[in-house]
């Protein structure tokens, strides 16, 4: 069975996305930071933690014990989808105890050639009380995503795809008619940098949110600031 208590318990919380990419200052090829990170996170009043790969889950599961939403960023020439693509990336996070498991459900083609029907057919076949959520793009993702057994569905990827290219994060009107029509969990997440954008989230409907760049992006953080001095 799945362990629902688990989207019961960040229901109206706050979760913190703490991840540092290969080419960011706070990844260190010898050791995870991502830790330290997800503490101050949880100090600060996080209620759940969304990061990227399994050495940095490893690290933080060491430091607090609050839900873990996994994801493995595998990039691949000539295809887009990257969030926890094939079934190996899956494999990879059920074995480390991930609660919830996010992969790309947006509709292109994934690395492997597969749809995201059939790629989610067969991580339902072999994980069925699995946690799993759908990043997706567009309105017509997020219903699909519902449509075909997702657990939670979520704004991740609005405004970094084909189709949403140039579109504002975050985008309220997208995000109050998906918790509108969407019988699943619904997770805001993209482009929330102040506290009264998280209130406005809540206003809408939605279950949870996930703050990411705002809160855990030193470097992104900074430059929002420079900017206003070099104008």
């Amino acid at each position: 069975m799945k362990d629902l208590s688990v989207l019961d318990n960040l229901r109206g919380k706050l979760i913190v996305s703490c991840q540092a990419l290969e080419t960011e200052p706070l990844y260190d090829p010898d050791r995870s930071l991502m830790g330290h990170m997800a503490k101050a996170a949880y100090l600060g009043g996080a209620s759940g933690i969304r990061a990227n790969t399994v050495r940095d889950i490893i690290e933080i599961k060491k430091f607090v014990d609050l839900p873990i939403i996994g994801i493995i960023k595998a990039e691949t020439p000539g295809c887009s989808v990257f969030i926890t693509p094939t079934i190996k990336e899956i494999d990879d996070l059920v074995a480390i105890g991930c609660d919830i498991i996010a992969t790309d459900a947006t509709d292109r083609i994934r690395p492997d050639g597969k749809t995201l029907d059939e790629f989610f057919t067969e991580c339902k076949k072999k994980y069925p009380n699995q946690l799993f959520m759908a990043d997706c793009s567009t309105y017509e993702e997020c219903m699909h995503a519902e449509e075909i057994g997702f657990d939670v569905v979520s704004t991740t990827l609005t405004g970094y795809t084909e189709k949403t290219k140039g579109v504002e994060i975050p985008n309220f009107e997208l995000i109050s008619r998906i918790v509108k029509d969407c019988k699943a969990y619904i997770i805001a997440e993209g482009g929330i940098w102040k506290p009264e954008q998280l209130a406005e989230a809540y206003k809408t409907g939605v279950d949870s949110v996930v703050i990411g760049s705002a809160i855990t992006r030193p470097m992104e953080i900074t430059k929002r600031f420079a900017a206003v001095l070099n104008k």
